[in-house]
């Protein structure tokens, strides 16, 4: 590590893709050192070429693994000053009869548990060094009934994971927060769309502002929560959503009026 770099270090989980690969990108512009963790390391070493930061392969589920990546990048790449917990897995919309124990299993254990444990082995340093910032990403499914029956209360555990962190790592000044995208323009849901599994149009039409999420917008909002700006703010849930959460509501009483 070299001493005379002094600017931040940023450690993205999941980083190789989708929303993480996104808030790669906006920390480099910014400014930071960006650490791609991803279970894929020849991709994350790409995306980390791109924007001059470091590749490290993590797998969120494996705590005493990623305990020792967290450990070799304060060593080898600087202090870390900001954590996003982006890595996660999907789900399809199965009833719960039809939804394999073993798929459920895997959700918890990446979505809900991974990010308790990323959590944990970052946070470490930064209470030491009573300074430091966590971002983790939720999703608006968290916050209503959807049919995902492993996906949706892992990313509600998420949010309500959240305050409580807020509130225990309040006092050494590092901050926790969360942001739950809505329907989100990722490479997996372009390819869910191209398989004719989700309606673009159908989507869009149930947000107040009739569109769909691109990455880059949360990954706006991560940077937001994780940076100066925000200082007095934790244990905060911001959804970016393009109002999906505000509209659905209005489906009871015949849909969104158009002004």
């Amino acid at each position: 590590m070299s001493g005379s770099d002094d600017r931040p270090v940023v450690v993205v989980t999941g980083g190789a893709s989708g929303i993480g690969a996104a808030c790669v990108r906006r920390f480099a512009q910014e400014g930071a050192r960006v650490a791609v963790l991803d279970l894929s390391l020849d991709a994350a070493e790409q995306l980390a070429g791109e924007v001059g930061g470091r590749a490290f392969a993590a797998d969120v589920g494996d705590a005493d693994g990623l305990a020792a990546c967290a450990a070799a990048i304060e060593a080898d790449f600087g202090p870390v000053a900001v954590l996003v917990n982006s890595a996660g897995v999907l789900q399809p919309p199965e009833r719960p009869h039809d939804l394999p124990l073993s798929r459920w299993d895997d959700v918890i254990r990446i979505d809900q548990r991974g990010t308790y444990v990323a959590s944990l082995a970052f946070a470490r340093a930064m209470l030491e060094r009573r300074r430091g910032a966590i971002v983790n990403i939720a999703s608006i499914t968290g916050l209503r009934a959807v049919p995902l029956h492993a996906y949706g209360p892992a990313k509600a555990a998420v949010i309500a994971m959240t305050e409580c962190l807020a509130a225990e790592w309040g006092p050494a000044g590092v901050r926790v927060n969360a942001v739950s995208p809505g329907y989100t323009l990722t490479p997996a849901l372009r390819q869910a769309v191209a398989r004719g599994e989700r309606d673009v149009s159908a989507l869009a039409a149930n947000a107040a502002l009739q569109r769909l999420v691109e990455p880059e917008e949360v990954a706006r909002a991560v940077a937001f929560l994780a940076g100066a700006g925000a200082s007095a703010i934790t244990g905060v849930n911001l959804p970016v959503d393009c109002g999906w959460l505000v509209a659905t509501p209005w489906n009871t009483y015949g849909g969104l009026r158009m002004p």
